[in-house]
């Protein structure tokens, strides 16, 4: 099969032809339709610090159709449409019962999605509803992440909400904080196509960055507090200084939610959160009922998380548009199409 391989930080994918992957007991191999470009994998490959090793076959937000059943497979059959949740775990553990495999103590990643094949474990592994495409199974992924994080967050009605980027965790979190009943939803994004999103997946108003900068130890220095400050803010970035700058701007016994996943290290000034009595919180991942709730919102006609696909590139295009998604903010969600020319 052809798949796009890491081979060396500093340096592109590299499509190349190798063996397909084959099943083992209890796994299915999927034949993938759409895989999901993730800022996730951008980080991981970073030429400074890369976290997986050569040869790795990246891409973890994909759907497809079963193309082959290991020893065991039950649940499925050659030729269901599925969507996976890219966490492997040992199956039988409390955590992976309750739907959790987040938490199970021999959890792995799932990749492989940059490929004309990859092996699931069939736990991992959910029916395609009939009403979805292939490019929706593999939107699954990034809206079952900002619904983790805004259910850990406790929107109520009503709520004042900041959300800082307007990448596909970002615009996830307006459309489900906009369903949950969120009040006004501020989106603060530098780039004007990801702007205009928000504003068409729910956010009441659009900020620059440095429209609305704000001194994180002000409030400790005796600043009054703001009565139209966001009682929850959203850090869905994922660079230093940005959960420095979301504790500046949430009220006072607000709620600070780290969903940006910075890989380098940060610092933040400790008093600056204390004297608001601000709860700062950093969910992981999803469970299985995200990954459910996720995929029954696209089933029954919401239509604003497909917003989010800007482009669909064939394989050998991935490695260009990959190094290109480093500075390019005028994309959102790029898909591969693996099997197209």
């Amino acid at each position: 099969m052809r798949a796009a391989v890491f081979r060396e930080a500093g340096r592109p994918l590299s499509v190349e032809t190798v063996a397909d992957p084959v099943p083992g007991p209890g796994e299915v191999l999927v034949r993938v339709g759409r895989s999901g470009i993730c800022g996730t994998d951008l980080h991981l490959t970073d030429a400074r610090d890369p976290k997986v090793p050569p040869g790795t076959v990246l891409g973890h937000e994909f759907a497809g159709e079963v193309a082959a059943l290991g020893p065991g497979v039950d649940r499925f059959r050659c030729g269901d449409r599925v969507f996976v949740l890219p966490l492997r775990g040992c199956g039988h553990c409390a955590s992976c019962l309750a739907g959790e495999p987040s938490w199970c103590p021999s959890v792995q990643p799932c990749y492989g999605g940059y490929a004309e094949y990859a092996v699931a474990a069939q736990t991992s592994c959910f029916r395609l509803p009939d009403a979805l495409s292939l490019a929706d199974g593999a939107l699954v992924e990034p809206l079952a992440v900002a619904l983790h994080g805004v259910d850990a967050a406790g929107i109520r009605p009503g709520a004042r909400v900041m959300v800082q980027g307007a990448g596909p965790i970002g615009l996830g979190v307006v459309f489900w904080a906009r369903r949950l009943g969120a009040g006004h939803i501020t989106v603060v994004e530098g780039a004007p196509a990801r702007a205009a999103l928000a504003l068409r997946m729910g956010a009441s108003a659009c900020r620059a960055p440095g429209d609305c900068a704000v001194d994180p130890a002000a409030f400790a220095m005796g600043g009054a507090p703001d009565p139209t400050a966001p009682e929850i803010v959203f850090e869905c970035v994922g660079k230093p200084g940005l959960i420095a700058q979301a504790i500046g701007h949430v009220r006072p016994r607000g709620t600070v939610v780290s969903l940006g996943f910075c890989m380098t290290a940060d610092t933040l000034t400790p008093a600056a959160a204390s004297v608001k009595e601000a709860r700062l919180l950093f969910p992981l991942g999803y469970s299985a009922r995200d990954f459910a709730v996720s995929a029954e919102a696209l089933a029954t006609g919401a239509p604003e998380p497909r917003l989010m696909v800007t482009d669909t590139v064939p394989l050998d295009r991935l490695p260009q548009v990959f190094k290109q998604l480093r500075t390019d903010r005028t994309q959102c969600k790029v898909m591969v199409a693996p099997a197209e020319a």
